[in-house]
C-alpha cells in the first residue's frame, strides 16, 4: 500500500524541554509498562474524542476489526503485548466490533525508539518480519492498532501485509501517541489529529 489514513490522540516529545514534555515522556512511560487503570482511562479519552464532530468523530466505525501491531520481536504466550491491550480495551469501549490478533512478528527487527537515526527498521524490513493471519470471516473494515507512531514504516508494513490477505478491506491505523521528534516543546497531550502515512521517495512519511 503507497497510503494509509491513520488517526491519533496525545502526543509524545522524546526530547523536548518543558513540563508539558516531560509528562508526555511519562505518558509512554506508563503506556509501554500495560498500566491496566492508565489504559482504560486514556481509552476513555479516545472515545469521547470519536464522538466530537471536531475531533474523531467517523473515523472508528461499528463493524471494524481491530488488529493490534505487534512489537519488534516474536512474542510468546505470556509475553505483554501493548498494541493488543489498548486493541481489547478499544474494542470495550465499543469502538469497533471486535479486536483479533492476527498479525505476527515472525523475526525480530530492531526497536525504532532506542535505534540511532539511520538504523532504524525500513519499510521493507518490517514489511519481511510480519506474518498475517487468514480471517475466519473476512472483515470489510480494518484498523491497524499501536501503542506509538513515529513515521509510519511499521504502520504501512503492517497495513500492506493486511491488505495482501484481505485486499477488499478498508484499512485505516490508530495510534494512542505519535511523536514530535523535532519540536522542541509542545503546549498540550491531548491533541487529536487526522492524517496520512505515505510511501514517498523510497520511505515512509507521516502527515502531520
Amino acid at each position: 500500500m503507497r497510503e494509509v489514513a491513520f488517526a491519533s490522540c496525545y502526543v509524545y516529545s522524546p526530547t523536548g524541554a518543558g513540563a508539558v514534555c516531560e509528562r508526555s515522556r511519562l505518558l509512554r512511560e506508563l503506556l509501554k509498562a500495560g498500566d491496566a487503570r492508565f489504559m482504560a482511562r486514556y481509552v476513555l479519552q479516545v472515545h469521547q474524542q470519536s464522538q466530537d464532530p471536531m475531533q474523531l468523530a467517523g473515523f472508528f466505525r461499528p463493524d471494524d476489526v481491530l488488529v493490534p501491531v505487534p512489537g519488534s520481536s516474536p512474542k510468546s504466550s505470556a509475553a505483554m503485548w501493548v498494541a493488543a491491550d489498548l486493541a481489547d480495551a478499544l474494542a470495550r469501549e465499543g469502538l469497533g466490533a471486535l479486536a483479533w490478533r492476527g498479525l505476527h512478528r515472525i523475526r525480530a527487527v530492531r526497536k525504532s525508539g532506542t535505534a540511532a537515526r539511520g538504523t532504524r527498521p525500513t519499510v521493507a524490513l518490517h514489511y519481511e518480519s510480519l506474518l498475517m493471519d487468514h480471517p475466519p470471516i473476512a472483515p470489510q473494515s480494518v484498523v491497524l492498532i499501536d501503542d506509538v507512531i513515529t513515521r509510519g514504516r511499521t504502520l504501512l508494513a503492517a497495513a500492506t501485509r493486511v491488505h495482501e490477505v484481505l485486499p477488499d478491506a478498508r484499512i485505516r491505523a490508530f495510534a494512542l501517541l505519535r511523536t514530535m521528534g523535532m519540536i522542541s516543546e509542545v503546549k498540550r497531550l491531548l491533541d487529536p489529529c487526522r492524517g496520512k502515512i505515505s510511501w514517498r521517495a523510497g520511505d515512509a512519511f507521516r502527515d502531520p
